[in-house]
């Protein structure tokens, strides 16, 4: 089963839930953001002053295309 199998169809995730060694996406939030700042990773979605997530449709797209 992928991992892509183990999320919604649509909706927002937080950070947390997408890096890290158990994570959809195995790198460090160091080096997530600088993926992003690239164009490598999608770009979030601000819910408020300190409140990030990202929409699932686009983790989904980066996971079956193989990232990283």
């Amino acid at each position: 089963m992928s991992k892509a199998n183990c999320i919604p169809e649509t909706g927002l995730v937080r950070l947390d839930r997408i890096v890290g060694p158990n994570g959809l996406v195995p790198v460090s939030k160091s080096s997530w953001w600088a993926g992003i700042k690239t164009g490598r990773f999608p770009k979030p979605v601000k819910l408020g002053p300190r409140t990030t997530a990202w929409r699932i449709e686009d983790i989904r797209v980066l996971i079956e295309r193989g990232a990283p």
